[in-house]
């Protein structure tokens, strides 16, 4: 069973369109420390991807990644 992960910062996206999440996200990361975890809510259906194809060019570690209905909700530890 995996502990509950737990966000130090949160971040909602939600009703914003590509490339909004994409840049609020990066911009959010930037305020939190190193090692530190941001949860991200969003509903628009490109940013599954985008987020993830984001964290792995900029080195930063999704640790948890969900949907409930149409919210796609991320956990993404900042590495640098």
């Amino acid at each position: 069973m995996n502990p509950e992960i737990i966000a130090d910062a949160q971040l909602d996206c939600v009703g914003y369109y590509c490339p909004m999440p994409i840049a609020m996200t990066k911009e959010e990361i930037e305020k939190i420390e190193v090692g530190k975890v941001l949860k991200v809510e969003a509903d628009d259906p490109a940013a599954e991807e985008d987020i993830k194809r984001w964290a792995k060019r900029t080195g930063h570690e999704i640790l948890k990644f969900e949907k409930e209905g149409n919210i796609i909700i991320f956990f993404i530890k900042r590495m640098k």
